[in-house]
This record gives C-alpha cells, structure tokens and sequence, in this order.
C-alpha cells in the first residue's frame, strides 16, 4: 500500500533517475511556496498528464545518457506542453532524446564554476552574470536539437544553459538545488512561477489539512496502531494522525533499552499531555539480546526493525486487531535507505529494516518531508516547543551510537555522555542553533593516566551538525571552551573514558550518525 501523499491541485513534479538530491529538488521548489513531489523518472507521459501538473523538473542522475540501459523519461512526455527544466542528467537526456548529441571526455568539471549568461530568457530573470555554479559532469552537450539555444556558458561548458522558450523547455548543467549554487533558489523560482505560471499558493499548514482528509480517506473506519518512539517525527505523527482519526489510533511506546537518559519518562510525560492512547512495552533485556554479538551495523538496524513489528504484532495481539502501522518515517530515511535507482546508504529500521510480511498496511503521511518542516508540521499543531525541537533520535536508539557489538558496559557510557552533552549545550543557550548533537562510543581504546596510574579506556566522540534539510550538513563550529567543558565532565563523571575527541568530518562524505 503506497504512503499518503496529500496533493494539492498545483504542483510540479521532478522525475528521478538516481540521484541522491532529488528530493532536494523538490524540497527547493516548495520553498517557492509550489508544492513539488518525487516519481520514478519512466512514469508514463499518460500518467503524467494525468496528474495535471503545471511543469516537469529532470533530476540529475549517476549514469550516461548514451549508455545501453540508462535511465530515461518517455518522450511523450516534450510533447505535453507543460514546461520542463533538466538539471545535469536531466538537460542531456533531454537533448539526446529531442534529437541532439551528448558525448564524454572533455568539459568535466566538478566542484565551483564561473557561469556567464549569454542570452536574456525567463529562466535567468534577476540572475547575476557571471555567478558562482556547482558542477559535477563528466558528460555535456555537443549539439543542440532544433529549436535549442545556449543560454549560458562555463569556461569548460560551451552548453552550461539551454532553452527553448517556444515549447517551454530549459536545461542547466549546474546544480541550482544545492547551496553552493547562491542563485539557484532564484533560478528555481524563475522556473515554477514565471515559467510554469505557478503561485506561491502551497504552505505546510496547507499540508496538515490535506494530510487529515488524506489519512481519514485513507485508513476509513479501520484501527492504527502508532510506532511512538517519542522522537520529533514519531509525535507530529501521532498528534496529526489523532487529530485525523481520534480514538482510532492507539500509540505503542517500546523501551528497547537503547534509550536516552530518562527518556521512557519524558514520553510518557508528553503522550499524556497529548491526551493519546498509549501501551508501554518494556522490551529492553528481549531486544539486548538480539543484539548481542552484533557487530554490523546494517544487521543490527535489521534485527531492531524486525523486533519493532515482533513487538508490534504482540501489542495488537493484547490490544485488538489493528489493520494498520503508522511509521514517522520521513525522506532522509527514505533515501538513506535506498531503491530501485538509489544507492543504500543505511538502512533504517522502519524502511530497509522491515521485514518482507509486514502483517499491516502502512500509514506514512510524513515520508515526503524533510526534519525542518516535520517541525513546522509539529508547530502548525500547536505541539510544545520543547518537543518540536528536542533532539533527533534515530529509531535504533543509542545501539547505532555505540559502534560495534552494543554491550551494557559502552551504552552505559553513551547514555551517561550524552545527558551531559546536551546539559552543556542547553546551558550554552545552543539548542536552537544546531541541527543535531550527541555521543558515540567507538569501539576501541587508548592508554591514559588517571591518578598517576595508566588506564586504558574507551573514548566518547562528540558530534554536533548544522543542517537544514539532513541531506547534508557541517560540523558545528562549537566554543573551545564549552569543548573543554564537556570533555573534562565526560572523563571526570563517565566510568570507563579516558579520552574525548570531536568530529569535524561534513555529510557528506561522513553521514550525521556513526552507523
């Protein structure tokens, strides 16, 4: 059963052909104010037109246009009349498919470019020239199709923008969706209104009302049993799923032993100030020892997703039937985890860790946003500030913050190391400016002196990330002081560390978690 996708009536939708930012693309165009959704790259051109969308965006992609098997749109679908802008990928599949050439070898470039508008088009209204454009091609254009001009060029890249304006269709061979494009945000705009006519008509307070008709059309008079994990997403979830379907849904909050400090307490705190139904499930010693002698972490994410639906089928066989699962899975996870045309990153425990018979039909109306505006949902429903913008926490809990083989021992030190991170960081009156902060425990260990004496302990690493859209994202540039602060509470309050160190590295190459 597909996921809830409330849709309003004007909308641009961006084929994907493997890349890893399509829902960026996406996520970009929404902030134009035009909602924007992600569909397999050889959707049929019927099917298209019969979602009635105003204009088409071609995602970037990891392969050839010219290799045998490569990716491709169905070429009915130029012939729409709809605008279409392709990006990378999307520009050369355009061209070849409309009867231009696209080849290798020379023009690569990857990384920042100068880009020089060299003809006057919609598409570059309000743009400076030259401006700063990331590239990453090792394909270009050769020649155009009939109708086709250069709109810009590159030092490199004869063909860096193309346009044929009669029939609505451009193509950029720059990354307008990522950050180190400055302009691109305006690129995209210039696209979605001036070009496809759209208006900043589509907000997230829209998106609640048209996911409460969607998940009350949805799941009917049938039951929901919540997956409650007292994450973020977990409890915009549950509080806009209650507000579509009451008494209907049933919350399942599971300590699986993997959890913060105090954090069985503070969600129970919170559910029933939400007036949610809830069953707790102390279910910690069952999923400890599934994980014993697990070293692997896409193993232990599976073991963990395949105990959440063990779990989950016990409670519906105490509570009654239920029908349905509903999951606070949102794009990240998604992507993370992989497709028919995406590489698995990592998988997570409520997408590539389910098991192949679930046993319920799923309910995931927040798998087409990102973290940022699952908080804006969480604000829109009148949520308490501090649990829209608690820390995120991964379903797996701590056991993908303790690297390796999960023992009592080095949960015992990320639990402890991690209660103190974020009680520093709140007395720092940080919590609003970073994405993401916490501990992990490294599966090794280093010589130190303690009392005059050698010790040979673990080290706890810090990490603290700023991003928006946790696609990707920076380390946090933190205060020495405060690094100081934190690192002699961990060696002097934590058992078992003699070390602190903190993480620099960027997603990507890294991902946020360690695992």
């Amino acid at each position: 059963m597909s996921a809830s996708r409330p849709i309003p009536a004007e909308r641009v939708l961006v084929l994907d052909f493997g890349a890893q930012y399509s829902q960026l693309i996406a996520r970009k165009v929404r902030e134009q104010g035009v909602y924007a959704e992600v569909v397999p790259g050889d959707t049929p051109a019927a099917d298209l037109a019969a979602r009635d969308a105003a204009g088409f965006i071609l995602s970037g992609g990891p392969a050839s246009v010219y290799e045998p098997g490569a990716h491709a749109c169905d070429p009915a679908l130029f012939e729409l009349g709809r605008p279409v802008l392709g990006i990378c990928y999307g520009l050369q599949l355009m061209v070849q498919q409309l009867g231009g050439e696209v080849a290798g070898g020379e023009g690569r470039e990857y990384g920042l470019a100068e880009l020089t508008w060299t003809a006057d088009s919609p598409l570059s209204s309000s743009l400076p020239s030259p401006m700063p454009a990331w590239m990453s091609h090792g394909d270009a254009a050769r020649r155009l199709p009939a109708g086709f001009e250069v709109l810009a060029t590159t030092p490199a890249c004869a063909m860096a923008a193309v346009g044929d304006a009669a029939r609505g269709l451009y193509g950029v061979q720059f990354h307008p969706e990522v950050t180190h494009t400055p302009a691109g945000a305006q690129l995209l705009a210039n696209f979605v209104h001036a070009i496809c006519g759209c208006r900043s008509a589509w907000n997230l307070g829209e998106f609640v009302n048209r996911a409460v008709e969607e998940i009350r059309a949805q799941v009917g008079g049938e039951r929901v049993l919540c997956a409650l994990s007292g994450g973020v997403d977990s409890m915009v979830l549950a509080t806009l799923a209650h507000r579509a379907i009451g008494d209907q849904l049933h919350c399942v909050f599971v300590d699986h032993g993997l959890l913060r400090q105090d954090e069985a307490d503070q969600v129970r705190a919170v559910v029933a100030a939400q007036g949610l139904k809830l069953h707790f499930v102390d279910a910690s010693e069952r999923f400890l020892g599934q994980l014993a002698g697990v070293h692997d972490p896409e193993r232990k994410r599976k073991i963990i997703g395949h105990e959440f639906i063990e779990v989950f089928t016990d409670a519906q066989r105490d509570l009654g039937d239920f029908q349905w699962l509903a999951q606070g899975t949102i794009y990240p996870d998604v992507i993370e985890s992989g497709g028919a045309q995406a590489a698995v990153i990592k998988s997570h425990h409520n997408v590539g860790g389910l098991p192949e018979k679930l046993g319920f039909k799923l309910l995931e109306p927040l798998r087409w946003l990102f973290k940022d505006e699952v908080r804006r949902v969480g604000e829109e429903l009148g949520l308490p500030a501090e649990m829209v913008w608690r820390q995120p926490f991964p379903g797996p809990g701590l056991a993908v913050r303790v690297v390796g083989e999960v023992t009592p021992e080095r949960l015992a030190i990320v639990r402890a190391s991690d209660a103190i991170l974020r009680a520093e960081i709140a007395a720092a009156g940080l919590q609003r400016e970073l994405a993401q902060y916490f501990t992990v425990c490294a599966p090794v260990r280093s010589v130190g002196v303690m009392g005059d004496a050698r010790s040979y302990l673990y080290p706890v690493i810090i990490r603290a990330v700023n991003t928006d859209d946790f696609m990707t994202a920076r380390a946090a540039r933190l205060p020495l002081d405060l690094l100081e602060r934190i690192a002699t509470r961990v060696v002097n309050e934590v058992p078992g560390v003699n070390r602190c160190l903190y993480d620099l590295s960027s997603k990507p190459p890294a991902t946020i978690e360690w695992e």
